[in-house]
């Protein structure tokens, strides 16, 4: 059995692989998943992807890979974006920021959007998920460290950023600028070195924890009811994913 997963900064691979045994990829691109269906592994993970600078994963080719009964499953990042999409054929979405995304409580793609490292260093993480400042800030409301008006406050200062200045020290700044009294942001700032969440990467080992109980239990083909359309467009880039290699 051969399980294939898109990893990039979300989860260092050491980590992931103490969840699942798997071939770990980088990030998926177009044409990627088009390229390991044809291997016909047992299930496909996807967790994160590229899509600014490299032509993002094309939703017909993970409806392909599940019309051929491959699972396909995603969380945390490009993963979540595309299972909230595709849900309804048959991928797997797993954790909160797939179920935020599906049940419409956020819509863009820049809310788990960031900036990294190369692949030589892991594709370290350079800057803050948006996805993952909400998590910690709602945590910081619910111990009392932050009241809900200073919550929501440091929240629109987040998303206002663009995703590759994003990051707690520069949220603080700026709410400092806005006139947040210094005591309040002490007391965060205190607070957040044991507070802070990381909801992508919680979500990234939850679904690498589900792949692994399906591999032992007899992984499900998923119910793929829906016609897979043939067209020049999709002839060619199954061409073209044929001519690279994995």
């Amino acid at each position: 059995m051969t399980v294939y997963v898109f990893l990039g900064p979300t989860l260092p691979r050491e980590d992931a692989a103490r969840e699942l045994d798997a071939v770990w990829l980088p990030p998926v691109a177009q044409g990627d998943v088009a390229r390991i269906a044809e291997r016909r592994p047992t299930a496909i993970g996807i967790i994160d992807g590229f899509f600014e600078s490299v032509p993002a994963v094309w939703h017909k080719e993970i409806l392909h890979a599940l019309r051929l009964g491959i699972p396909v499953y995603g969380a945390s990042s490009m993963g979540a974006l595309r299972a909230a999409e595709l849900h309804p054929f048959g991928m797997t979405g797993v954790g909160a920021v797939f179920e935020a995304y599906r049940d419409g409580r956020i819509e863009d793609d820049d809310e788990v959007a960031v900036i990294h490292g190369p692949a030589e260093l892991g594709y370290t993480s350079l800057s803050e998920a948006m996805v993952n400042i909400r998590r910690t800030l709602s945590d910081a409301v619910a111990d009392g460290v932050v009241d809900a008006a200073l919550g929501r406050l440091l929240e629109g200062i987040a998303k206002e950023l663009p995703y590759r200045e994003r990051g707690y020290g520069r949220v603080l700044r700026l709410a400092g600028e806005a006139g947040v009294p210094a005591t309040d942001i002490a007391r965060f700032r205190a607070w957040l070195p044991m507070g802070r969440v990381d909801q992508k990467r919680e979500d990234a080992k939850d679904m690498l924890r589900l792949m692994r109980r399906r591999l032992g239990q007899g992984m499900p083909i998923p119910d793929a009811r829906f016609h897979f359309e043939h067209t020049l467009l999709w002839d060619r880039v199954q061409r073209e994913a044929a001519a690279r290699p994995v």
